[in-house]
Parts: C-alpha cells; sequence; structure tokens
C-alpha cells in the first residue's frame, strides 16, 4: 500500500501521538497528569487541521514533513549530523519533564501561571506553523534545494519578516513544551536543541546563498535570518 495515501497518512499520525503521549506518561509513572495530557491534545488538533489542509492543497509537502527521521540521501554531510543529533537530544525533551516533575521529583515544578502561558502560546506558535506551510511548499525536513520541483525563493507571508521563520517559532515550542508541562531541568535540552537550531540556521543560509539563484537579493531585502532586528 502507497504510504502516501490518505489512510496511511492518518494512521502514521494516530501512531505517532500514541507515542506522543506515551514517551510524556511513560517516564512520569501515571497516566493522571494533566498538562501532559492538555499538551497531547492541542498537538494532536493541530496535526488534524494540517493534515486534512494539506492532503488537499499540497501533498507533496505533506508527505515531505511527515517524514519520521530527518535524514536523506541528497542531504549535506553536516546537515546530518546536526539533525541527527538534534532528533536524539528531541526525544530527551518528551521523555525528561515526566521523570523531573512527576516520578522523582528532582524539582519543584514551575508555577502554574507560567505552564498556562506556554500552553497558551502554542496556539499562535501553530497558526505560524501553518501558515508558513501554506507559504513555502519547498519546506523540506533536510537543507537541500529541490531541483526536481523548480525550489525558489519565498519571499511572502512570513518570509517577509524573517528568512527562517520555521525555526523563529520552533524554538518558541522547544521551551513552550517544558514550560507548559512544569519541568526546568528540561529547559537545559532546549538550550541545547536551541544552539543546533542556531547553528543550522547559520549553515542553511550559506548554502541557499550559494545554490538558491535569487536568495542573495533576498537575503539583501530581508536583512534578518531569525529575530527581526536582532539575527
Amino acid at each position: 500500500m502507497n504510504k502516501h495515501t490518505p489512510y496511511m497518512i492518518w494512521l502514521s499520525f494516530l501512531i505517532r501521538m500514541v507515542l506522543f503521549a506515551v514517551a510524556l506518561m511513560w517516564p512520569a509513572g501515571t497516566f493522571l497528569w494533566l498538562e501532559a495530557w492538555v499538551l497531547v491534545v492541542l498537538w494532536s488538533l493541530y496535526g488534524v487541521v494540517v493534515i486534512n489542509d494539506l492532503l488537499h492543497k499540497d501533498p507533496v509537502l505533506l508527505a515531505e514533513r511527515l517524514k519520521l527521521i530527518p535524514l536523506q540521501k541528497e542531504q549535506k554531510s553536516w546537515d546530518k549530523a546536526l539533525m541527527l543529533l538534534f532528533f536524539i537530544a528531541g526525544i530527551g525533551l518528551y521523555l525528561l519533564p515526566g521523570f523531573d516533575v512527576m516520578r522523582y521529583e528532582w524539582s519543584d515544578p514551575l508555577p502554574l501561571w507560567s505552564r498556562i502561558t506556554a500552553m497558551l502560546i502554542h496556539i499562535p506558535c501553530f497558526i505560524l506553523l501553518w501558515w508558513i506551510m501554506r507559504e513555502n511548499t519547498y519546506l523540506s525536513q533536510v537543507v537541500k534545494v529541490d531541483k526536481v520541483r523548480g525550489h525558489k525563493v519565498i519571499t511572502s507571508g512570513p518570509y517577509a519578516y524573517v528568512r527562517h521563520p520555521l525555526y523563529t517559532v520552533t524554538i518558541i515550542l522547544l521551551f513552550a513544551v517544558p514550560i507548559a508541562l512544569g519541568s526546568r531541568f528540561s529547559l537545559i535540552v532546549s538550550l541545547f536543541l536551541t544552539i543546533l537550531l542556531i547553528v543550522r540556521t547559520y549553515f542553511e543560509d550559506q548554502t541557499l546563498q550559494m545554490e538558491l539563484t535569487g536568495y542573495p537579493e533576498y537575503a539583501k531585502q530581508t536583512i534578518y535570518r531569525l529575530i527581526p532586528g536582532i539575527w
């Protein structure tokens, strides 16, 4: 059966959400963890909306974004190393909060107001992620210039403000997830993953400057990579 059929895509998504829930609950040693269930519901609702939208409007991008491990044959060697490290460390971002907050209580949970704020921050982040994917059909998980699909520079939507808006939103979510779960120790993992993304942004930008037609001109027009006014 074609793994990109709607049935297989929805099945893959269901399996991912189950694994996400298990990754949070198993370290906690209990399924009675309200914050974790709120996150599972939030991410599930986001996934349903995006998959339903992209199935009709951009199934090629959807297939690209649903690849489980961000490693491909045509990928740059430095990107393979960075993303393998990011993938491994990223698993810890889901496993550590349960050990920290619930099972062993290594640290006091973050204040309730911060947990609620982090949960609410997910909503505008999800809207931005959806907008980014609607604007950029070449949004691969790996650093590459997709010559087969006629890769071109995207300058509209969020790309009019920063050159790598996906990473900007991802960094926010890297901190929002552990804060929503109340885990102080997990913020160390968030910081490490953020450093990896910043390094990747730098090298990806250099690659696009050299290989993607029109990108140097775009970079002169949109001067900031991640944060307007800063970098």
